[in-house]
């Protein structure tokens, strides 16, 4: 019995990175882009402050993205990370950086694939009886407001998770998997990192652990569709929707919440509420993975 699953589609994602996949090279490449990132940050900082040095209290509002315009400054920031990884792929990878979503032939039809059955889960969980959160959910936005903000929002949910995705499951899982075999090392170390980039000890207080270790999982689930799927059209399509259900449908009133359709009725600050709905979320990420795969099996 093999020890890990069929991940045969994974040479076509890391094809693009064998020739240049030398280990130093991986090193420099992170250097670069974090070079690149820091000073295509510093100016957008710079073009952030002057619109806080007339309007003050946008600096509170982009602390908690308690607002439609605090919101997309801070989602089409993760444009820069995109960028970064582009620049770094082209100067010290010497390849295509659009290479890193694997062969755009099959990552194309694969994201809409998935994204067709999770519409199509999303509609039946509706339909379904309710899963108890203690109370309703607290409306946010005028519904004509959020629908007439639903295309750029989109839009900037998608430049988030393509970001996160490009990074952890398109570049380091290439370059990784291009030089080494076990899926413990191409699989498990993105995974790991992004998991420490969701830890928020402040934020989250006693729940900042569960919330690592979901992230942690979430990343080998993602690592998993890449691999068994030779792109990242499916990781694409699954972080896309968790991420507009949590950003534009129902948010933390405290956390990100500004382009919400709902407030759910606790903050990052309840931990005990937050703590019984995680293992909810969970299910339903479980759930996810295994309506993705279903549909790359199609």
């Amino acid at each position: 019995m093999a020890l890990f699953p069929d991940y045969r589609a994974h040479i076509i994602h890391c094809a693009a990175a064998k020739s240049h996949s030398e280990v130093w090279r991986l090193v420099v490449g992170l250097c670069v882009m974090v070079g690149a990132y820091f000073v295509m940050t510093l100016a957008y900082q710079l073009v952030l402050n002057e619109y806080v040095t007339k309007y003050p209290k946008f600096q509170t509002e982009l602390m908690s993205g308690s607002t439609p315009l605090a919101m997309y400054a801070l989602l089409m920031g993760f444009a820069l990370i995109t960028l970064a990884v582009f620049f770094g792929v082209k100067m010290v990878h010497h390849r295509d950086p659009q290479t890193v979503f694997g062969p755009k032939i099959l990552a194309v039809p694969q994201f809409f694939r998935v994204l067709g059955m999770l519409v199509a889960l999303g509609a039946v969980l509706m339909v379904l009886p309710p899963y108890g959160m203690d109370e309703p959910l607290v409306p946010n936005l005028p519904v004509g407001r959020w629908l007439l903000l639903l295309p750029l929002s989109l839009i900037a949910v998608f430049v988030q998770i393509s970001a996160e995705e490009v990074f952890f499951r398109g570049y380091l899982q290439q370059q990784l998997g291009a030089r080494f075999k076990s899926p413990l090392i191409w699989m498990v170390l993105p995974s790991a990192l992004f998991a420490l980039g969701h830890y928020q000890p402040n934020e989250a207080g006693d729940n900042a652990v569960l919330i690592l270790l979901w992230a942690g999982v979430f990343g080998l689930l993602m690592a998993d569709l890449t691999a068994r799927s030779g792109t990242i059209g499916p990781a694409l399509a699954v972080h896309f929707v968790n991420n507009i259900s949590a950003l534009l449908i129902a948010a933390l009133p405290d956390s990100l919440g500004g382009l919400a359709l709902w407030h759910a009725p606790f903050g990052m600050n309840d931990a005990a509420q937050l703590r019984d709905w995680l293992p909810v979320d969970f299910a339903l990420m479980l759930v996810s993975w295994l309506a993705a795969r279903l549909a790359l099996r199609r």
